[in-house]
Formats: structure tokens, C-alpha cells, sequence
């Protein structure tokens, strides 16, 4: 077996920060900005310390290979897409080679950082710091560089924080908006004769400023800004042009065009037009006036973003109440104004490139949505658990992953792409405790509303309610191997219920336990049921032989986890005291044991008054789950740690840390001694600049900006792990979100990338000895069309199969693409049809199950195969009725003879 797992990717939460009360999110401090790739297909999204990168035109998701030090709290993309910059609230920043997926650096900034961005060129990244701003040198692969970041200058003025920062389209000018309600204009070098500008003409915090759109040649005209009060002012730029002036010190000495820089030591730095002048240049002697004022009227509510398309020339403006609006610049007109929902606050907004998709997020609901303004619809709309993700199943195809939340909602993910594709909004009235599959297309859940609910996935309904004669909470769920009898345990009478899940009627009360009944499983084999309860037992009972239960195993502690083997001889149970043990399930006697607190000790929180080595106590397993062979058994539970145990030798095979995370209670082993006060733990956040004391909520006779809402953490930990049925992959719930982790796919062996024969000449060879499968699998490798055409076309008709069974997966898209194209103007409509039979039926499987990648494929050859029929069936109709015609001339010329 296997075990280089690795996280493939993180669901249940596309945008923003876990939080254990919503008070943080409604005043809109957690969450980051959202970036769009240079293509505009691809947005970037941060969720906790992770980065999820989503690619809208394959509808797939990964997560990129690596953390941050804490929440991150914004991100930079240079124009190239090469390099990515991720700030965290603790001002750690790393800097990532994107593609790779690789860190290059690492930087701690010293004051609050709120924004980061790349210029157009991208030679420099802008960075607010406090009041300041900072431009930096970006690293170039083209420079050997002793440091990766290089301080370039540091621009004041301010009197209070930099919010927001824009670039010229030449990246000669910087602006800057502050809380102090003014903007401020800097050129990146010096420029002789220029003072910077302040702009003041706002009376609130400003969200946004930027540039209107120009041409890197032309003079910057006008900008706008945006504050939260939700006004809309417009600069207008007016130029005193002296050409006697810049025809003299167009004479000056090149010492002194080094130093004021007007030479060439700057030419490399920015866009400059025939003159040699850049937009800096142009802005000497200028004067800055209000053009135009628009107001944005929403009542109660305020601007909490903004964002500006310069190639569109569209400007989205968010609200604290869920709305944003879409204007069209610089008349202002206003195209759509629309509604997230309501209690909404929208932390982020941007549009693509070409101004297309509009990208909205609300860290309150971690909602992210990405919406196409043009047709009105919406391209992607991900949200998680309202208040925490608590329990997981997958499907026995191990295609779909159902998840249950503290909100009483059941949605459905597809394991492929990443996405949620179904919400079961009216599933349950309170926390879903546990969630299993009867079969591919039913899904029963427990919940502590007393219910049991069977949930159809052809129809998103539910078709059965199971119930008790009296009212009871549910903590464990199990359904036997048939699909037709379900258990589930409660909380108080201690009892387990069995129902037929066809008539809905109650078969049995298993009665017996002194304590809550906290898991379930059923034998994969026969008719056994295993207990596990508080009350430190583990019940088997036999359903077809009545309510005692047959053997009981006694524990030394509670017993909080429970699991059958695939054949059914053996049994795991887990307890609070972080022991593993095995019984025989015959006569429950105990096989061996495994002692687990020291694999999963670590971590200290806040408010422990002893150390992480000394606290293993309250570290234990909740969750267990068998491999597919029955050799191995996952288990995770109250602590960072998942382990994966070999079960005959009762050893550790590998252990996964959950998260890095530091903004998360648990994750250090030990805190720093700086943090550490005469009254316990000072908060690191505390006394920062945090938006607690600037956009707290105004309480009636207050006279301080205090809402009383306090922050706590979230506590590291997993509530359940589970394998898939392939083996390949397994998943954990824990705080942040449904964490899923496959075998390495990304190096996938190609015995033909080898040698380095691979040659036209070598295709022919193979082609010409009758070695169609090789030829073909090298001309692929080759990705030449003619040549891979020319196989095609000379493999026999009736060696098609064979051909594309020796054809392998990583190969597989480029032949559909290849025999999508070389149908679209070829004559051998049946010959390619063929082709195209053949693949589906050998590889149809595979396909289906990693169908977002092969989406294209499918979409070129189904188009192809369309196109095609449309032609053919034009002829034959034509045909049709041209013999038609022949028949009844040749009868009227016979009739007549």
C-alpha cells in the first residue's frame, strides 16, 4: 500500500477565514482580496493560510502545495502570472513561484499590511505599511539578484493608513487612499520639478482610487476615488505646457539627468513615448480639480469595496448590505445593481481582463460567487457550512462526498473537481450528526432534531422520515450492507433504533448502554451491529436473533469510535484515554493493542496552564476507518495529527499534520515567551490597528466604537476521517473544511519519454512494420498533427480497438482532441466514428470519473461529431429527394410508353 498522500485540495470553503463567532465577519476582517490570472480564466482565492486556485473554464479546483504562517489577509499577481505574493495577518509574507507552486522568499513587514500590488511591468510590488507605502523590486529570472526583494523607496504623506494603492499604465506614477479621506499621487522616481499631489475631497475612509484609462504614450487625465460613505469623486488633470522650459533642461548635463530622473538610468523602468518622456514626466506642473461627483445611494449601508477594470472601463462598488453595483465609467451609468443576500458583506469584488466575470466574496457565509453581468448568470457559486463542517460519507463509487454541517445542511461535492454541485437546504432543523450512503443515489443523515431523513440524489429531495415514539437526539448513523435497515444511536435514552428503511416503520429498540451511543458500524458481511458509547462498552449485536446484544467488550474508559474490517472477523474501537483496540468478533476477546496519545500529543492552546508534552491527556482518537484491505486503519480525532497505522504489527506508518496554521488554537507546540504575560497569554492582535476598533458597530448612547463582540479561535482538530472506495484518496473534517488527500498523480511514468529515438523517421519504421499502437503513442509524444494524422488514417479498420486499448491515460485527451480535429474536414466520416466508439467504450470509465479534465475532449469531438451529422443528414435529405424525383420520372416515362 501506498502512503505518499498529499493534500489535493480543501472544500467545504472557498473564501475567508473559519470564525466561531460571526461578530468578526459581519465587520468584515477576515477574508482577502481576490486576484484573477492574466488569461482571466483562473481566480485565485485565499481560505484560511491556503490558497485555492479555481479554473472557470474546467470547472476544477486545486490547492496550491504549501501554507502560510496564519490567515492570509491579501495577495499580489504579477502581470505574468510567474510569482505570487501572500501577506498573513501577522504581516509574514512569502513570496511563490506560481507555476511551481514553490516559496523563493520570506519577509516579515512591521506594520499592518492591507494591500500588495504588482505593477503593469512588473518590475516593482507596491505595499501598504501603515502609513506608508512601499515599492520593492521584484525579482526577475532574466537578473542575478543577492536578495530576491530589494527596497526601492519609501513614500509618506499620510496621516493615517493606506487603504488602497493603483499604478499608472507605465508604472511611473503611484496613488495611494488613506483613512485620512485623501489620496496621494508619487512618482517611482524622482522627477524633476514634481511635488506630489494630495487629493482631498472625501469626507470618510477612501475604499478605492485608480487611473482612468489611457494609453502608456498619452497623459494621465483623470482618476476617481471612492470612500465609504459611498461617494464617487472625479480628478481631472490639467497640464501648463513650458516648451521653452523642457527645451532647456533637455540641455543639461547628464549628471544632472542622473540624479533628478529625467536620463537613462530610469528608461528601463517605465514605458516611455516617442519623446522619452514617461507619464511622471508629463504630470510636472500639473494641477488636479474636482470634475464630477456622484453619489451612490444606499440607505444604512456603505462602500466596503471596490474595484476598476481599465480595459472595460467598468467600475463594481460592494456594499455592507449585500449589494454591488455595476457602472459604466466615466459617465457613471449604472448597468446592474443586484444582491448577494441579504447580511451579506461583500469584503472583496474584482473583474477579469476583458471585464466579463465579476468575482464577489462574503467572508460572513464564506461565500464566493463569480457572475458573467452580460448574459446574467452565474459561472460559479461556492459556499460553505454556515457554522462548521461536521461529518463526511462518500459514495460507494467514491464520485460523490456528502457533508453535514452545524447549520443543519446537507451538500453534496463532486470528488473530481472539487465543487459543491448540490445544497440540501431543507434537510434539518438542527447540527447533522453523522451522514451515511445506502447506495450511489440515497443518502441517509441523523441529526439532533430527532430525525433520520433519506435524501434521493436523481430528484434533491427527501423521500423518507424516520422518527421515534418519543423525542430523541441522534448522534450515530449506520446502514447495512443491503440498504434496507438503519441504526442510529442517541444521546438519551441511550438506546439504538432500527427502522426498514422501505415501509419506514421501527423494527427494534436495542436497549443496554448507560451512556450515549456516540458511533455505529455494521458488520460488511453478515447482520451484526457494534455499539460504542460513553458508558465505556462496545455492544455486537445480532438483529436477526432479537435485542441482547451477543458479546460486550469493556473498556477503561469512554469509548468514542468505532469499525469493522472489511470481512468482518475484527473490530477497532477507540477511547478517550487514546487507545486503539482490536477484538475478535466472534467471541469479542481482545486481539492486541495500540497506544496512540504519544503519535498525536502536540500542541499547545491559549489558555493551557501546562505544556504540550504534558497535556497528551486530552489528545485522543474520534474517528477510525479501515484501508480497502483491511492491513492498515486511519485514524484522526482531538488533535493536528491524522496517523495511519499498520494493524498486524501495531506500528505508526506515517502521520499528517492537518494545518500550519497559526491562527488556529493548537497548532505551536510551544508559545513564545514574548506572548506570555503575568495574567496569562496576550493576544498578538491586540492594540494592532485592527478593524474591531474601526468598523465596530455604533451602539445608542455609546461613546466608544465597542460592539462588545469578542474574537476566540478555532481549535484545531478533526471530527472524522473516512477512505475512499478506490483507495487513492481519503479525507478529514476538521475545522477549516473537508480536507481531501490523494496518492501523487502529477508525475505520471511514460516509458517512451525515456529514449530519445523519438523521431519522424522512427514513427514511419513502426508504421511501416505494422507497429500501429507504438507509432502512434510516439507521434502523440511528438504532438506534430500531420504526423499523428498519417497514423491514423494508415491503422486498419479493424485494428482500431487494439490501437486504443495499448493507448494510456496520460495520452488520452491529446488523441480525442487529435481525431476531433483531423474529422472536421476528412471524407472518413465511419472511419473516424470508429475512433471515436472505440475510445468511449475502452476508456469511458476513466473519463467519467475524471471528467473535468477531459471536458474539452468531450466538448471538440461531440461538436466535431455534431457538425458532421449536420452535413451528412443535408445530403442524404438531398439524395433522398433527388431519387425520389428519379423514381417517379422513370414510372411517368413508363406509363407513357
Amino acid at each position: 500500500m501506498k502512503f505518499n498522500y498529499k493534500l489535493q485540495r480543501l472544500c467545504g470553503a472557498y473564501y475567508g477565514h473559519p470564525a466561531t463567532n460571526t461578530a468578526s465577519a459581519l465587520q468584515g476582517g477576515t477574508g482577502s482580496n481576490l486576484v484573477y490570472t492574466s488569461s482571466g480564466n483562473t481566480l485565485l482565492s485565499a481560505v484560511s493560510n491556503r490558497v485555492q486556485v479555481l479554473d472557470l473554464a474546467t470547472h476544477t479546483v486545486k490547492t496550491l502545495p504549501l501554507e502560510a504562517r496564519s490567515n492570509i489577509c491579501c495577495m499580489a499577481l504579477s502581470p505574468d502570472d510567474a510569482l505570487l505574493l501572500l501577506v498573513d495577518v501577522q504581516n509574514h509574507a512569502m513570496l511563490i513561484n506560481f507555476y511551481r507552486g514553490i516559496v523563493l522568499h520570506r519577509i516579515k513587514f512591521k506594520r499592518k499590511v492591507r494591500q500588495a500590488l504588482f505593477s503593469p511591468n512588473g518590475q516593482y510590488i507596491a505595499v501598504t505599511l501603515g502609513k506608508h507605502v512601499q515599492v520593492w523590486h521584484a525579482p526577475h529570472h532574466g537578473v542575478k539578484e543577492f536578495m530576491p526583494l530589494v527596497l526601492h523607496r519609501t513614500y509618506t504623506g499620510q496621516s493615517d493608513d493606506v487603504t488602497c494603492i493603483a499604478w499608472s499604465v507605465d508604472s511611473s506614477v503611484i496613488m495611494a487612499g488613506s483613512r485620512d479621506s485623501t489620496a496621494r499621487i508619487w512618482t517611482v522616481h524622482t522627477t524633476r520639478n514634481y511635488q506630489p499631489v494630495t487629493l482631498s475631497g472625501h469626507k470618510t475612509s477612501l475604499v478605492g482610487a485608480y487611473f482612468s484609462h489611457c494609453n502608456p504614450n498619452e497623459k494621465i487625465t483623470s482618476c476617481y476615488t471612492i470612500s465609504q460613505d459611498g461617494s464617487l469623486v472625479t480628478w481631472e488633470c490639467n497640464f501648463n505646457e513650458e516648451e521653452s522650459k523642457m527645451e532647456e533642461e533637455s540641455k543639461e548635463d547628464s549628471a544632472v539627468k542622473f540624479f533628478s530622473g529625467t536620463g537613462n538610468a530610469t528608461e528601463f523602468d517605465s514605458k516611455k513615448d516617442a519623446s522619452g518622456e514617461s507619464q511622471a514626466h508629463k504630470l510636472v506642473n500639473a494641477t488636479w480639480t474636482v470634475q464630477s461627483r456622484h453619489y451612490f445611494h444606499q440607505e444604512g449601508a456603505s462602500v466596503t469595496a471596490a474595484s476598476y477594470c481599465t480595459q472595460a472601463q467598468l467600475l463594481v462598488v460592494g456594499f455592507s448590505s449585500g449589494i454591488f453595483g455595476l457602472y459604466e465609467m466615466p459617465t457613471v451609468s449604472n448597468i446592474h445593481t443586484l444582491s448577494v443576500g441579504s447580511n451579506q458583506i461583500i469584503k472583496t469584488c474584482i473583474l477579469n481582463t476583458t471585464g466579463d466575470w465579476l468575482a464577489l466574496g462574503c467572508p460572513a457565509s464564506q461565500q464566493l460567487l463569480v457572475w458573467e453581468w452580460r448574459s446574467e448568470t452565474y459561472v460559479l457559486k461556492q459556499r460553505g457550512h454556515a457554522y462548521g463542517m461536521r461529518t463526511m460519507a462518500y459514495s460507494p463509487d467514491g464520485v460523490v462526498i456528502c457533508t453535514g454541517g452545524e447549520d443543519g445542511k446537507l451538500k453534496l461535492w463532486n470528488a473530481t473537481s472539487g465543487f459543491c454541485y448540490v445544497t440540501l437546504e431543507q434537510s434539518h432543523t438542527a447540527p447533522i450528526t453523522a451522514v451515511a450512503f445506502c447506495n450511489a443515489s440515497v443518502v441517509l443523515s441523523s441529526s439532533l432534531d430527532g430525525t433520520v431523513r433519506a435524501h434521493d440524489l436523481h430528484r434533491y429531495r427527501t423521500f423518507k422520515t424516520l422518527t421515534t415514539p418519543t423525542p430523541v437526539q441522534f448522534l450515530s448513523l449506520a446502514v447495512d450492507p443491503s440498504g434496507e435497515i438503519v441504526a442510529a444511536g442517541t444521546t438519551d435514552p441511550f438506546h439504538v433504533y432500527v427502522w426498514n428503511l422501505q415501509t419506514a416503520k421501527l423494527l427494534d429498540v436495542l436497549t443496554g448502554h448507560e451512556g450515549p451511543v456516540c458511533d455505529l458500524a455494521f458488520q460488511q458481511t453478515g447482520g451484526m451491529l457494534a455499539s460504542a458509547s460513553w458508558d465505556g462498552t462496545m455492544k455486537i449485536w445480532d438483529l436477526y436473533k432479537g435485542n441482547v446484544p451477543s458479546e460486550s467488550a469493556q473498556h477503561a474508559s469512554d469509548v468514542v469510535c468505532v469499525a469493522f474490517r472489511p470481512d468482518g472477523k475484527e473490530i477497532c474501537t477507540g477511547t478517550i484515554g487514546g487507545l486503539l483496540s482490536f477484538w475478535n468478533t466472534e467471541d469479542a476477546k481482545l486481539k492486541y493493542e495500540i497506544d496512540g496519545r504519544r503519535d498525536i500529543a502536540g500542541g499547545r492552546k491559549l489558555n493551557d496552564r501546562m505544556t504540550s508534552d504534558n497535556n497528551a491527556s486530552s489528545r485522543y482518537f474520534t474517528s477510525v476507518c479501515y484501508s480497502a484491505d483491511g492491513s492498515c486503519i486511519l485514524a484522526g480525532g482531538n488533535s493536528k495529527y491524522v496517523c495511519i497505522y499498520e494493524v498486524s504489527q501495531q506500528m505508526l506508518l506515517k502521520k499528517f499534520q492537518v494545518t500550519f496554521n497559526r491562527s488556529l488554537d493548537g497548532v505551536l507546540d510551544e508559545l513564545h515567551s514574548k506572548n506570555l504575560g503575568e495574567g496569562g497569554v496576550i493576544d498578538e492582535e491586540e492594540g494592532s490597528e485592527d478593524e474591531t476598533t474601526y468598523n465596530a458597530l455604533t451602539l445608542p448612547g455609546a461613546k466608544r466604537g465597542d460592539d462588545g463582540s469578542r474574537k476566540s479561535r478555532v481549535e484545531v482538530l478533526t471530527s472524522q476521517v473516512a477512505f475512499s472506495s478506490t483507495g487513492r484518496e481519503w479525507a478529514a473534517v476538521s475545522g477549516e473544511g473537508l480536507h481531501v488527500y490523494s496518492l501523487d498523480d502529477d508525475m505520471i511514468f511514460d516509458p517512451i519519454s525515456l529514449t530519445e529515438a523519438i523521431t519522424p523517421v522512427a514513427v514511419e519504421a513502426r508504421l511501416a512494420s505494422g507497429d500501429y499502437g507504438v507509432a502512434l503513442r510516439m507521434a502523440i509524444h511528438l504532438n506534430e498533427y500531420a504526423l499523428v494524422r498519417e497514423v491514423l488514417e494508415n491503422t486498419p479498420y479493424g485494428s482500431i480497438a487494439h490501437v486504443v486499448r495499448s493507448v494510456g491515460p496520460e495520452q488520452l485527451e491529446k488523441l480525442m482532441q487529435f481525431v476531433s480535429k483531423s474529422m472536421e474536414n476528412s471524407p472518413h466520416i465511419e472511419f473516424y466514428l470508429e475512433w471515436c466508439l472505440q475510445l468511449l467504450q475502452t476508456h469511458g470509465l476513466h473519463m467519467e470519473k475524471h471528467r473535468g479534465s477531459f471536458m474539452r475532449a468531450f466538448r471538440a469531438m461531440h461538436k466535431t461529431v455534431q457538425t458532421r451529422h449536420d452535413e451528412l443528414k443535408t445530403i442524404c435529405d438531398e439524395n433522398k429527394y433527388t431519387l425520389h424525383f428519379l423514381e417517379n420520372q422513370t414510372e411517368l416515362n413508363m406509363s407513357t410508353h
